[in-house]
């Protein structure tokens, strides 16, 4: 944990990444998102054009080994479900 001032990170303070995963890995690490969740999902959970979310307490029950350095962190899942080519009719000409 270091103090970064370009990126205005001071030691020992939170951050947050997002992270974009796609294929086999993806499926992998949803899998085992679900199977914390117990395959159950709110009806919240769920917006009006099919994508989902949902979230775990403790990465360690996705079956990462604890490490004491890092301590134990909460998850964020976002699925968002598009056909190959959505975006071709909205990008810039």
């Amino acid at each position: 944990r270091y103090t970064v001032r370009q990126f205005g990170i001071r030691r020992n303070e939170e951050i947050a990444t997002h992270v974009t995963v796609r294929g086999e890995t993806a499926m992998r690490i949803l899998e085992s998102g679900l199977k914390v969740r117990e395959y159950e999902l709110k009806k919240e959970n769920f917006s009006k054009t099919g994508c989902f979310g949902f979230g775990i307490d403790e990465h360690i029950d996705l079956g990462v080994k604890y490490d004491p350095s890092t301590g134990i962190y909460g998850m964020d899942f976002y699925v968002v479900l598009k056909r190959p080519g959505a975006r071709v009719s909205r990008r810039k000409r």
